[in-house]
This record gives C-alpha cells, structure tokens and sequence, in this order.
C-alpha cells in the first residue's frame, strides 16, 4: 500500500497523485500544468503510468488544474469511472469542452505562424469529442454520502469551500488485514468568504494529503480588502480610466458578482458599465443558482428574501465574441471581468492590449498567479510584457487585492488543520516549495504535526505511518 505523487508536488498547478491499494490504482486528480508557454508544454509528455492500469478516478474539484488533463487520460486509453461532487460534473461539462476548445485554436493560431517559418504543425492536447468522452466517465456523488469504488476503498466527499462543489476527500484502504484512512483537501477556500460554506472540519486520518497554495502568507482581511475595493473604483473613476479583473470563471467570477450587488451604491457602481465577458462564467453562474442548498447562511437568506442574488442593474453578460470586441472601444467607465485568472489566454488579454499602456486604468489581481503566467509578470512589477508578439508598456496600476482569493491563507490551513483530534502526519501538495516549507514549519511548531514535502516520483509507504517512511 502506497501513495504516489506526479503533479502539484513543488509546484501549484497539474494535481496527480496515485494511491496503491491491493493491486489497484487510484488516481486522485488529473489536472493541467499552467503557467508560461514552456510549462504547459509539458501536458503533452507521456503520463508517468499507463492510462489503461488506473482503476478509478476521483476528482476534488472542477478547476482546470485538477482536471483538465481527464480528457488525454481518457484519449490515452482511460475507460473507467470518474467520482466527483454533482456540481463539479456540471462543471466540468463547461471546463473540459472549454478547455479543448481554447486548445485548438490556440493551435491554429500557432499552426499559421508555423506554417509560415516551414515547420510542421502541431496537433491540439485534445479535441472537443476527447473532452465529451471524458464526461461520460464522470459519476456525480452528494456531499456526505460514503460509497465503496473498488474493492477496499471506500470515499466520501465533504465541502472544501474553495467553489461550488470543492470538495476534500475522505478515503479508506484495506488491504490483507492493513487499514489505512487519507484525507485529501483538495483546495481549500478561505473562512467566512461570501456565497459558500467554510471547509467541513474532519477528526480523524491516518494521513493527510494537503494543499499549501498560500501556506507562506496570510491574506488581508475581508473588511479591509471590500474597502480597498472601493477605493481603487473610486480612483478610476477619478482618472477617467478602465479596470480590468482577470477572474477565474468558476468560482471568482461568481464571488465577484455577488459583493458587486452588495455594495452597489457604496462602492458607486452605478455610474459604471459592468461586463461579465466570459461565456464559461456566464454559464457556469447558472450551475452556482442550481445548488443554493450549497450555500451560506447569509446567501441563504439573500436568496430567500429575494429569490435572486443581489442586483447588478449595469451588468452585461458578453456572449460572442463581437460583442467582447465592443468593450475595447470604451475609454472610461468600464469595469470588465474576464478569463482568464492568469492572463494567460482567453478574453482579458485583448482587453490588456487595449488598457495596459493607459495610465489611467487599474488592473485589480484577485487570484493566485502561476510563476510564467502574464498575471504574474504583472504581480512582479514587469515594466513590458509580450502580448501577441507585441510588446506593451504597463502604463496602468496593478492592483493584487489577496483577500478575495478562493485558496485558504496560512492561518486558514492552520485552522482547518486543527480539526484533526489525533493529528496526523501531512503530506505538502499544491504549493511553491517557499510556501511548503513555510507552512511545514507552523505545522509542526505549532500544531505538533510531521509534515514533509513532497516531488514528483516521491513514493509513500503507508504501512509505516506515522513516520512517512518514502520508497527508493
């Protein structure tokens, strides 16, 4: 019985790991490698095992990160089932087929460049029919409800509140008379973040498999951060200016909304044209309204009150793609939220070419950026960046407002952390090595833990737990 790690180990994105139990495997997410040009291009090497030899899948959550390679595990030779919450299958009927149709294009983009140096063309990761193929391995599962998926390995899913349908994985293993309980966090959302519930609180593991995206730093607090906000609204509105909010389409997306509508008339939004220019968030805003069982008690209750989330009177929903090339005729008075998170493909890097160089916009960061990715060229203070081959000045303000991101802080791990009454030993995924090994030493300073690092290839022997004993 063993668990080993392949993607999110030393790095953010590309979540993969495998548990071994009794002869099977066990994937746990099957995500995408994110960041520069040279990064993604490692979603193309061959898988380090073979698609064909995993028995089940079980997915955390629906961002691309941890699944968006499911589509080449399935075009690989993968044929099994595919476990994850409800609404991270309706989710993912939106990413994936997104997702493959972003990667074609961006090949026929590249193709035509090529074609014209006399180099051969590439082929896309995936096609759309790949992605739909996936989909039909995907098995919904309630919150709460454990079930058995192959002989001696049981799951159950409980809310991570990271976005709608996150989930943390509880996952029993037996083997021969050997029994084991992992918990997997999946990412873990912030506490008292609008819309979703906090993070369910598990008691007991055998050993944890943690995420430690910001396990290095604490992020601002709410209160402060929802009057940043208004500042920096207030500024551009000042300066006659744009803002632009590069937003995750799942779950940022929809956060963002939400506060929009509640701080309407404090913030002055009504003097402002608001756009949601992203197709997958619009759609994906119609999975958020079918699960208001999911939600908190105050968006409960907002719901309830007024069967709607709060009012946006000024926002306009961007479908084609006419209409999202309207928005860069506008100079000032436009708030624009739009894919991707990163800056590194999708809509909101045409309206970057279009406001960058004005000094009179705002750029506001309100989610992590992948090292390589244009968003963290901008977060680093990049004085130029490429955009489309063509170098553009950064003229406007970069705005980082941390207290909106869907990833738990340091603090926040910690807490959830503590929930274990008989404090298991934790394995480091999904996080910088600087921001693993900061996180490592508050688990183990202050909350009486082992915790260790992990690296692609790193094998796990789970017999021998507590003391994380690694396979040569």
């Amino acid at each position: 019985m063993e668990l080993e790690f392949f993607g999110a180990a030393g790095e953010v994105t590309g979540s993969c790991h495998i548990l071994h139990v009794g002869g099977q495997k066990l994937l746990l997410d099957c995500g995408m490698i994110q960041g520069s040009r040279k990064t993604e291009a490692r979603n193309a090497d061959p898988f380090p095992f073979s698609a064909s030899d995993i028995d089940a899948v079980v997915l955390s959550h629906a961002h691309i990160d941890h699944s968006g390679r499911l589509p080449l595990l399935a075009k690989r030779g993968y044929s099994g089932p595919i476990y994850t919450h409800n609404a991270s299958r309706d989710l993912c009927h939106i990413l994936l087929q997104d997702s493959a149709r972003l990667g074609i294009r961006d090949a026929e983009l590249r193709n035509r460049k090529r074609e014209r140096k006399g180099r051969s063309p590439i082929k896309p990761l995936y096609t759309v029919a790949d992605a739909e193929a996936a989909l039909t391995l995907i098995e919904g599962s309630h919150y709460d409800d454990r079930r058995e998926i192959l002989p001696g390995v049981s799951i159950r899913f409980r809310d991570a509140g990271h976005i709608m349908g996150s989930s943390i994985v509880e996952v029993w293993v037996k083997e021969g008379s050997l029994e084991r309980k992992i918990v997997f966090s999946g990412d873990l959302g912030q506490y008292d973040t609008p819309v979703l519930k906090d993070p369910t609180p598990i008691q007991e593991a055998d050993l944890v498999l943690m995420e430690s995206t910001y396990g290095g730093r604490d992020h601002r607090d709410r209160e402060l951060t929802f009057q940043e906000i208004g500042e920096i609204i207030q500024e551009a509105r000042h300066n006659r200016g744009n803002i632009l909010i590069p937003a995750f389409a799942v779950g940022r997306s929809q956060e963002l909304l939400y506060l929009f509508g509640k701080h309407f008339d404090e913030w002055g939004l009504e003097r402002w044209q608001i756009f949601l220019d992203s197709p997958m968030a619009i759609e994906a805003s119609r999975v958020y309204w079918d699960y208001p069982h999911l939600y908190d008690e105050e968006a409960t209750k907002l719901r309830r009150d007024l069967d709607q989330m709060p009012l946006l009177p000024n926002l306009r929903l961007s479908q084609a793609t006419q209409e999202s090339m309207e928005i860069n005729k506008i100079r000032s008075g436009a708030i624009v939220i739009a894919g991707s998170g990163m800056c590194n493909g999708g809509r909101i890097v045409h309206h970057l070419k279009h406001n960058l160089w004005r000094k009179e916009c705002q750029v506001i960061i309100v989610g992590y950026q992948a090292q390589g990715s244009l968003g963290r060229r901008l977060v680093e203070g990049s004085k130029d960046v490429r955009i489309y081959g063509e170098t553009v000045r950064v003229g406007a303000r970069i705005r980082t407002v941390g207290g909106l991101s869907a990833h738990g802080d340091r603090e926040d791990l910690a807490n959830w952390y503590r929930g274990f009454e008989n404090r298991p030993p934790v394995c480091l995924v999904h996080g910088e090595i600087s921001a693993a090994e900061s996180f490592k030493h508050k688990l183990e300073t202050e909350c009486g833990t082992t915790a260790r690092l992990t690296r692609p290839g790193l094998k796990l022997d789970l017999e021998g737990l507590p003391k994380l004993e690694t396979i040569d």
